[in-house]
């Protein structure tokens, strides 16, 4: 359900929260540990950066690190600058855009799908993911 980048972003994220405090991460570093792009990855980083997830720092030794901490930051705060659903979305069974004021059949129920989807990713911390603890599926309802 993210974008390509959104799971970069998230991938990236989930690498510096596990980064020791205070350490700045270069994109390349990242980019190399995840087998990103190292160009797409750093634009993703700069986007992070603009949306106050992360803080860089320029210079030999500059790079990445988090401005909230993980219990803080949740899953929505790192994707959110990379949400494909702010756009106009095409209906799932005719060739038009589908949206409250022309819904179609399927309209009310694939809303609540999206949802469900953004209230778990509201609920969810970067340190819910790293806990060696799994979710319960009570937690993602």
């Amino acid at each position: 359900m993210l974008s390509t980048t959104a799971e970069h972003a998230l991938r990236a994220v989930l690498y510096l929260a596990q980064a020791p405090t205070a350490t700045c991460v270069s994109a390349d570093t990242i980019a190399e540990a995840l087998g990103a792009p190292r160009n797409y990855l750093a634009k993703t980083l700069n986007a992070l950066a603009k949306a106050g997830v992360v803080h860089s720092s320029r210079g030999p030794t500059g790079g990445f690190s988090l401005v909230i901490a993980p219990e803080q930051l949740t899953v929505s705060m790192v994707v959110a600058p990379f949400d494909e659903r702010q756009r106009p979305r095409m209906c799932l069974l005719q060739n038009r855009l589908c949206d409250s004021q022309q819904p179609c059949s399927v309209h009310a129920r694939w809303m609540q799908i999206g949802d469900k989807s953004a209230s778990a990713l509201m609920r969810t911390t970067i340190a819910d993911l790293l806990s060696s603890g799994t979710a319960s599926d009570s937690e993602l309802h």
